[in-house]
């Protein structure tokens, strides 16, 4: 399709430079500032104003046309990496600089995060949104294989500065492929505030019972998840005696897993089946993870992570998907934009909760994860309609 090799190439580059920054700001934080909290401190203030501020990212999007603003966040991205690392050369980033530039690069984020993913639907045509998404999805997998290992290796042999500004060059890159992509986004005079739009955006959701569903279902989900990014390197690291290298192979693990069950559930027509494709991955999730507290070796723990990633595919493509039939296409920005930042919110709700209770008890934490993942399953039945409900788009 025309235009959309240089849009999946822009987005994989983009979510490479991603997975460094996330890799190589924290490693800069610990290593130069020597404080634990300011680097969960600077994590913290790189997603979450982001997502405060999408709804009224959505409605730039919807207005001003989703490449260019592409664009735009790439540069800002690039220029952030290179500001953090020339002034650590020079000796001038203070900590509370630091943070400043940290929050201000958060802001745009999403103009990349939800509009790429909002061109998928408009430059592929509808019977092939299905091998679109497989893309997209495995474009996260093929991120986190490429990105972490490389921010470490560059971190390891040249130290967190030039792995910060390596990103930059990555950024670049794809804000260049971007500027290939042709946008069919019309620009509409006459249109209310931004900030108008984006209020109108965010009841668009609250009141489409598809995206409602996928809000409940998604955003209880993800607790699980956060629950798992801190304890399984608790688990492998403390209890199985392991080293940091096996933490990452079992991620890794899980990614290739996601990859190829991804990329054959995108052959499939999903069409009137994408509860069934959701519900199916959450419970072989839960079930999975119900083996993590009898785990006694290395192994073990690789069959979970293994049986969890190929049920990421399915689920991600059958989540996509749904998402767009659900979605009118003048509000693909904005709808777009809210809906991904309220299923993420999970993330870093069970993150933070996680610490607390795996200091009281693992095996208390693995169960929590499981136990929220089995109740999340609910929710596309009950929560997410059969089918498309007129009425529900304004």
């Amino acid at each position: 399709m025309r235009g959309f090799a240089y849009l999946y190439s822009s987005l994989l580059i983009g979510r490479v430079s991603g997975q460094m920054v996330a890799i190589a700001l924290i490693l800069f934080v610990l290593g130069r500032y020597h404080s634990p909290q300011l680097a969960g401190l600077t994590a913290f203030l790189a997603v979450t104003p982001g997502l405060v501020v999408s709804p009224i990212a959505g409605a730039l999007l919807d207005r001003y046309g989703r490449s260019r603003l592409v664009m735009l966040d790439n540069l800002i991205a690039a220029a952030t990496g290179l500001l953090i690392a020339g002034l650590s050369w020079r000796h001038q980033l203070p900590a509370p600089l630091l943070l400043v530039i940290v929050f201000v690069s958060s802001l745009t984020f999403p103009l990349s995060n939800s509009g790429a993913r909002a061109l998928f639907p408009i430059l592929a045509p509808r019977h092939l949104w299905e091998r679109a998404n497989a893309l997209d999805s495995s474009g996260h997998v093929i991120a986190t294989l490429l990105g972490a290992p490389l921010a470490g290796a560059l971190v390891g042999f040249a130290g967190p500065e030039w792995a910060i500004a390596t990103t930059g060059v990555g950024y670049v890159a794809a804000a260049a492929l971007m500027a290939r992509v042709h946008d069919p986004t019309a620009m509409e005079a006459g249109r209310p505030s931004v900030f108008v739009d984006a209020w109108r955006g965010l009841r668009y959701v609250v009141r489409n019972p598809s995206l409602r569903g996928l809000a409940l279902t998604l955003s209880t989900f993800n607790l699980s998840w956060g629950v798992l990014n801190i304890a399984i390197p608790v688990l492998v690291l403390g209890r199985l005696q392991q080293g940091p290298v096996a933490v990452g192979l079992l991620w890794g693990a899980m990614g290739a897993a996601g990859l190829v069950s991804a990329l054959l559930t995108g052959r499939m027509d999903t069409r009137g089946r994408e509860r069934q494709l959701m519900i199916g991955p959450i419970l072989a999730s839960a079930a999975a993870m119900a083996f993590l507290p009898f785990a006694g070796s290395i192994g073990w723990v690789l069959a979970v992570m293994v049986v969890i990633g190929f049920a990421n595919g399915p689920f991600d493509v059958a989540l996509f998907t749904l998402r767009q039939r659900r979605t009118d296409p003048a509000w693909f920005g904005r709808a777009f934009a809210i809906s991904m930042s309220v299923n993420w919110i999970g993330t870093p709700i069970g993150s933070a909760l996680a610490g607390p209770v795996i200091a009281w008890s693992m095996d208390a934490a693995l169960w929590a994860a499981a136990v929220v993942a089995l109740v999340s399953a609910l929710f596309p039945v009950l929560a997410i309609p059969a089918r498309e409900q007129a009425g529900s788009q304004v």
